[in-house]
């Protein structure tokens, strides 16, 4: 097999070249993630981890942050899955960085609160340049399938740290672990496009009484 077959089929391209967009390769010892983000998608996403459940939570959160994400990650999953989850966290975080800008005319918040049956989640974030992770979250059982819960919090404290946001994620309730993950990542996925999309008031300044992020 060659090279060319381990790569991730590349879709039209759907925005323009002004498009808010990243493409990072990450190589260490241990994972090999190539991720390509656009912020200003349709939700469109190719999802290849290697972790089922992972590939469901991402897939969910670029469809409901309207992001257009593309993940191809080979990661030392004979040891177990920590390494993938929190490096792919890690370069998505850098990719929204790195698209994202100098953030001039963004709203800069977003909040949401996503029900998903008997769970509810709340997700707020600031934009801020700060990097903060605030994990309210509880899971009745300690794996989703072969998937640690333990490793969502290590997912979006990567993530977090990486976008160099502050990121808070409060499970309102809940006793299905899937139903708890999936509303945190519909919650976040929304309060992300929210935080993201252009305020029209702002006239493209940057959101902050310091003028910078």
């Amino acid at each position: 097999m060659d090279a060319s077959e381990n790569s991730l089929p590349r879709a039209p391209d759907l925005h323009p070249a002004t498009a808010r967009h990243a493409t990072i390769q990450r190589v260490t010892g241990e994972t090999d993630i190539t991720l390509s983000l656009t912020l200003d998608g349709t939700g469109r996403s190719r999802i290849e981890t290697g972790i089922g459940f992972l590939d469901h939570m991402l897939t969910a959160l670029a469809g409901h942050a309207l992001f257009d994400l593309e993940i191809k990650a080979i990661g030392d999953l004979h040891t177990d899955f920590h390494h993938t989850t929190e490096d792919i966290g890690i370069v998505l975080g850098q990719a929204l960085v790195q698209a994202i800008g100098n953030k001039a005319g963004i709203r800069r918040y977003g909040h949401a609160v996503v029900p998903m049956d008997e769970a509810l989640v709340e997700a707020a974030i600031d934009m801020s340049g700060r990097s903060f992770l605030v994990w309210n979250v509880t899971f009745p059982r300690d794996k989703i399938g072969e998937m640690d819960t333990e490793l969502f919090e290590e997912f979006f404290r990567g993530f977090a740290g990486n976008a160099q946001l502050a990121l808070h994620v409060t499970q309102k309730a809940g006793t299905n672990n899937h139903h708890i993950a999936e509303g945190c990542f519909k919650a976040v996925a929304r309060a992300l496009r929210a935080a993201v999309e252009a305020d029209p008031r702002t006239a493209g300044v940057v959101p902050s009484t310091k003028g910078v992020l």
